[in-house]
């Protein structure tokens, strides 16, 4: 009798955990579309440059005002720091125009997020994924890999 009772609680505990773990894996089966697919939203460097001058996007760098004013930015990127992301996407598009000087974006617009190295960029990737904007892509590389190509191509001065 004691061997079964054992035996009976060993099995319950092992299927027990069996099916947590099954439950857990089903719980985020669902997010892992968003996150499966984002991989696929990186943009390279050359990438992005012929985005930019073909102008079909809109590169926001979601750095701190502070950051773009001490080291510089993409040229033709606009400032929306990542904290204001998600409220600035949810903006009247009047209110957009009068905060940051452009067009508001819809949600078919293609939109590349950029930050210093990749790490913020993605967070505004998720949040503008998660609010319908589809087309949305980061350039991982930041303003680190833009520079480093951008400033070490030119000659330095004597």
């Amino acid at each position: 009798m004691l061997q079964k009772l054992l035996f009976g609680s060993a099995r319950r505990v092992v299927l027990g955990s069996a099916e947590a773990a099954l439950w857990g894996l089903n719980s985020i089966k669902g997010n892992c579309h968003n996150f499966c697919t984002a991989v696929f939203k990186d943009v390279t460097y050359k990438e992005l440059k012929n985005l930019l001058n073909s102008k079909k996007i809109m590169l926001i760098d979601v750095r701190e005002t502070w950051e773009i004013l001490e080291c510089g930015k993409i040229p033709g990127s606009v400032n929306i720091p990542l904290g204001e992301v998600g409220e600035a996407l949810q903006m009247h598009p009047e209110d957009f125009k009068e905060k940051y000087n452009e067009v508001k974006p819809s949600k078919s617009d293609s939109l590349v997020f950029s930050c210093l190295a990749g790490v913020r960029s993605k967070k505004a990737l998720d949040t503008a994924v998660s609010l319908g904007f589809n087309s949305a892509k980061h350039y991982a590389g930041g303003w680190k890999e833009w520079a480093s190509y951008e400033y070490s191509e030119k000659p330095q001065g004597n």
